[in-house]
């Protein structure tokens, strides 16, 4: 309505419950937190993104390797590919919808790889998993053991219920890596993603709470 006389009339204000109060008190402390946490396994620092990780995710995920198998890495991988990649996911964590984290090994503080969690959906309880290492990082149990770090998160301290996580069928690391956790195939999405000009089968996995085994003691 609007008043000739004082103009636009003012919106009464509708009182907001206080349990909605507290629940977006609680995501802006979760979002707070999830940025700024560090978590140290016995061989790596899993450290939260930021832009001044461009750089370093463009150097190591441009290798033909890495994004061979990956269904969210284009080839060639631009700086500005990397920097794309890398506010996408800042956005998401800024929204509560995910956690990202580079992984550097602790003895000589090298960047060696990523992982996140993505398209977190609280409602539900559930996120995908997505994760890469660098080439010179292969066959050394990194990603293993930065998994086992996320899980305790998931499940520990953000109260998920379910992980899932996407893998092409000719990725046999990536399904043993999973397979050792407790991950379960699901199914195949066949013809998924394309990938060099051809069409992809992708294997799903999952791990529920219930299934999960907690392994060793992760620092924080």
């Amino acid at each position: 309505m609007r008043n000739s006389a004082t103009g636009p009339a003012t919106r009464a204000l509708v009182p907001v419950p206080r349990l909605l109060m507290l629940k977006w008190s609680l995501r802006l402390r979760w979002e707070r937190d999830m940025v700024a946490a560090e978590i140290a396994t016995e061989r790596l620092i899993l450290r939260p993104l930021s832009l001044r990780d461009c750089a370093l995710i463009q150097a190591a995920a441009r290798r033909r390797e890495v994004a061979d198998t990956m269904i969210s890495i284009p080839h060639p991988f631009s700086a500005r590919d990397a920097e794309r990649y890398v506010r996408t996911r800042l956005g998401q964590m800024r929204r509560g919808r995910g956690v990202a984290l580079c992984i550097w090994t602790r003895s000589e503080r090298a960047f060696c790889g990523f992982v996140e969690l993505r398209a977190i959906d609280h409602e539900h309880a559930l996120a995908e998993l997505s994760f890469w290492l660098a080439v010179d990082a292969w066959g050394l149990g990194y990603m293993s053991e930065a998994i086992g770090a996320v899980l305790r998160l998931s499940f520990q301290d953000l109260g998920l219920n379910r992980i899932h996580a996407y893998h092409m069928v000719r990725n046999p690391a990536s399904r043993r890596v999973l397979a050792g956790h407790g991950f379960r195939v699901e199914g195949v999405l066949r013809e998924r993603a394309r990938k060099w000009g051809v069409f992809e089968d992708v294997v799903l996995q999952a791990l529920l709470r219930t299934d999960w085994r907690d392994g060793d003691r992760i620092e924080r």
